[in-house]
């Protein structure tokens, strides 16, 4: 479903607060150039820019392993173009094949956002109306569209004192685009994630109709839509807390480079001698004028943990550098041209009581290096989570996103090529399914209905029986491969 949505912030400090002024985009038309397929869509009664050329970007994704053109790329100023579109392709009915996906800023990683000869709705174009604040309330909030980038929230919000709860670690994605699937960082165990922090959403369903939802009015699509796929339509405890595992002394070394270690002398001298390490970080925010009081904070916290003294190491970086600091590595990647190489991620929520036998499999025999991206551990409470969403967690309430963020060296044969990694890969998912843990994708990819009835298990007959109600042709989010193409679903 393509939404835009109201968030919660919560107030760094007291401001004057304005309302943004409402704008619109110009309408366009673009028909030049067009192929053979789909003709209705030439011909079709239409306002906005629809383009059948130049459309290659919308082919491929952040996951770089699929190419699949579209049709079509909608550039929508307007709801009412994305309602149009959509609700022109459901009157086609069973007759065509044609599918409609969002598109943020294109980082799926198996293909999600895209749409093989249908059309893709270019999200980032739709910017009307503009993010407003809202000060008023108990909870003041933002009103925004769903094309919106998190950083350009994250600078709007910071002008008038103000913050949502919850990040992704990169916020260079769109807001549709994350709470989509969640938005999970290291400001979930305490604030859950981002889906937990919306107040109303505005829909286009797989009908074409634009619904608007929230907790009151319509919840039964408001909670389909938040962890939906995009299918239907102070305190003394740390801000932000993961883990990074750590296999090479070398990545140890990486590590000093970006933090001041707290004894210089033992931390030349440690070797980390082939261990598998454990790097837990946290973050702590405060005032400049609260330095001194948020130090003895800090060592209260770290004086309850046991870690290995010479590995300590601390920064003090402003909030935006903090949670904008995936942005720094991307420009760096980006000027060695590694950034547009296939990423193989694999995302998986580990249950607590299986955490432990997760990490001997795996971490000690199946990873054998992590010298191709970072994996990370976040810990998450369930407890703080919306209940009745799409998003599928493990039975306790305790457990642990296990994310590893690989990237594969094109034209590799080696440990570092694709080939090697989606193996790896493979090997982990294996076992999982195996083991009978209790363990769910996170940003889940699977290729047929009996893998994504066991994902979605107890919930399946629910998320069914909202995609029937919601996009009953099955026109939204081919790139799921959840529900096939028209009449599929008579099938279920």
């Amino acid at each position: 479903m393509f939404i835009s949505q109201s968030n919660k912030l919560f107030r760094l400090k007291p401001l004057v607060f304005k309302i943004a002024l409402l704008f619109l985009l110009g309408i366009t038309t673009n028909r030049n150039h067009l192929p053979t397929n789909h003709p209705s869509l030439y011909t079709m009664p239409f306002y906005g820019n629809l383009s059948f050329h130049n459309i290659n970007h919308a082919s491929k994704d952040f996951g770089n392993r699929y190419h699949l053109m579209p049709t079509a790329v909608l550039y929508p100023n307007s709801t009412s173009n994305i309602a149009h579109i959509i609700k022109h392709v459901f009157n086609l009915g069973l007759t065509s094949h044609l599918t409609v996906a969002a598109r943020g800023h294109g980082h799926s990683l198996e293909g999600q956002s895209l749409a093989p000869q249908g059309v893709v709705i270019h999200m980032e174009s739709y910017k009307s109306p503009g993010m407003s604040f809202h000060t008023a309330d108990h909870y003041p909030y933002v009103d925004d569209s769903a094309g919106e980038l998190w950083i350009n929230i994250l600078h709007e919000s910071l002008k008038r004192g103000l913050t949502p709860k919850s990040w992704t670690d990169y916020l260079h994605l769109t807001v549709g685009g994350t709470l989509s699937n969640a938005g999970i960082s290291g400001q979930a165990f305490r604030h859950g994630p981002q889906i937990n922090n919306v107040y109303h959403l505005r829909v286009v369903t797989g009908r074409g109709d634009v619904v608007t939802c929230s907790d009151e009015q319509n919840a039964d699509l408001f909670n389909a839509v938040l962890g939906g796929l995009a299918s239907l339509g102070s305190s003394q405890r740390p801000e932000s807390l993961w883990n990074q595992l750590l296999q090479r002394t070398g990545l140890l070394n990486n590590r000093r480079s970006s933090f001041n270690p707290k004894d210089p002398v033992q931390a030349e001298q440690f070797t980390s001698a082939g261990r598998v390490l454990f790097c837990l970080e946290l973050a702590k925010y405060f005032n400049l004028e609260d330095v001194g009081s948020i130090e003895r904070e800090v060592d209260s916290l770290l004086a309850e943990l046991s870690f290995i003294r010479p590995t300590l190491f601390m920064s003090e970086v402003s909030y935006v550098d903090f949670l904008d600091r995936v942005h720094v590595s991307e420009m760096k990647l980006r000027e060695n041209n590694l950034w547009d190489v296939p990423h193989p991620w694999l995302n998986l929520l580990v249950p607590r009581s299986s955490i432990h036998g997760f990490a001997k499999e795996v971490f000690h025999n199946i990873v054998k290096d992590t010298s191709n991206g970072p994996v990370l551990i976040y810990p998450v409470n369930k407890s703080r989570w919306k209940n009745g969403t799409s998003f599928v967690t493990p039975e306790e309430d305790v457990f642990y996103l296990v994310a590893f963020l690989s990237s594969a060296v094109p034209s590799s044969a080696g440990k570092d090529g694709l080939d090697a990694i989606l193996a790896r890969n493979r090997r982990i998912v294996k076992f999982i399914s195996e083991s009978n843990m209790g363990i769910k994708q996170y940003l889940p990819h699977y290729n047929t209905t009996q893998e994504w009835i066991a994902h979605f298990g107890a919930k399946w007959e629910i998320f069914l029986r909202r995609k029937m109600l919601y996009d009953p042709l099955a026109i939204l989010a081919p790139g799921q491969r959840i529900f096939p193409r028209a009449n599929a679903l008579e099938q279920h």
